[in-house]
């Protein structure tokens, strides 16, 4: 029992040794630390703006060859990506076929980034004006009603005096979808204009 007494103490004292010297930091050492795989330390590359030796121009950063086009950024359809014809015209009518699936996805991106100033019906009379900013004008006036369709993604894609531009929130082909769903706001308050008038 007592040797197993002396064991135990002298593993305790060993372990008691080991850690209070862990404590201690040392001295520091003026040599480079020892890495066995120092790729991640010593990385020769050009930075950018930095000048080079190596190209003639002694530029680091290249231009990039004639014709490149970054991704997802070849914009051939000037109708779908721009609204605008060749000649800069707005488009008439929309590039993209108008179906219950767009429809719907107007509506929902519609609900989003426009009911909030539009209003759910396109009259303009969004909550915003509780909160005191200016009424923005409604869909219903002839005005834009007349509006080519090209015209109305131009706006939602670039914005029209106080609303900004939703290019960034909205992608092209919901640009689209939303332009659908206002054509439909318009036809479905004309249509009640007329069965009011009719009934009158």
């Amino acid at each position: 029992m007592k040797k197993l007494l002396k064991t135990i103490q002298t593993i305790s004292l060993t372990a008691l040794l080991v850690l209070m010297v862990s404590c201690f930091r040392g001295s520091t050492s003026e040599k480079p630390p020892i890495h066995l795989n120092p790729n991640m330390d010593d990385q020769p590359k050009y930075k950018a703006q930095a000048e080079s030796n190596f190209f003639v121009d002694g530029r680091t950063m290249r231009m990039p060859l004639e014709g490149t086009v970054a991704q997802n950024e070849l914009f051939e359809d000037q109708a779908y990506y721009f609204g605008k014809k060749e000649n800069g015209d707005f488009v008439k009518a929309s590039p993209v076929a108008v179906d219950d699936g767009l429809s719907a996805r107007g509506e929902h991106r519609y609900n989003i980034y426009c009911a909030p100033c539009h209003n759910s019906n396109g009259d303009g009379k969004g909550i915003i004006i509780e909160k005191g900013f200016l009424p923005p004008p409604s869909f219903h006036q002839d005005k834009y009603r007349q509006y080519p369709d090209g015209q109305i993604y131009d706006v939602i894609a670039n914005g029209y005096r106080n609303m900004p531009s939703y290019k960034h929130q909205i992608p092209v082909h919901d640009r689209w979808a939303v332009t659908g769903f206002v054509r439909a706001l318009q036809k479905k308050h004309e249509t009640e204009q007329n069965l009011s008038t009719n009934t009158k």
